[in-house]
């Protein structure tokens, strides 16, 4: 073996459900209320890290077992109000779980943010689950 690495081990990989920030967006994600979605941006300034809308998708694409069915990750969205998944059948899911809970789309598959968008928790909550973390 050469380069950098050489006669080293590679550091572990925690799981995913471990990592604080991943925990911290689960949490948000599960206090917005069936009806009502966020953006990804949304959940990243609520934890913190305003700048992190990517790491928020990063957080909810590894959801797996138990926690992707508990989780409502249908509810955060892109900044522009549509479903921003790469795969149609993710996009899709994504809107039919939304329209289930009474969310609307135009006929371009655009959703009034005004309308919808959960406005957030109080700014004690979101301080208080940051410093439980």
């Amino acid at each position: 073996m050469s380069g950098p690495l050489r006669g080293r081990t590679p550091p572990a990989r925690r799981p995913v459900e471990t990592r604080p920030f991943f925990r911290l967006v689960y949490k948000i994600v599960c206090a917005v209320p069936k009806g009502k979605v966020v953006t990804y941006g949304q959940v990243a300034s609520l934890a913190g890290r305003p700048h992190a809308a990517r790491a928020v998708g990063m957080a909810l694409g590894a959801l797996r077992g138990a926690l992707a069915g508990t989780v409502p990750w249908h509810r955060v969205i892109g900044s522009g109000g549509r479903c921003t998944h790469v795969d149609s059948f993710s996009a899709a899911a994504q809107r039919d779980l939304l329209e289930r809970e009474g969310v609307r789309f135009d006929r371009h598959g655009y959703v009034d943010l005004r309308a919808v968008r959960w406005a957030g928790p109080r700014r004690e909550w979101s301080t208080r689950l940051r410093t439980e973390l």
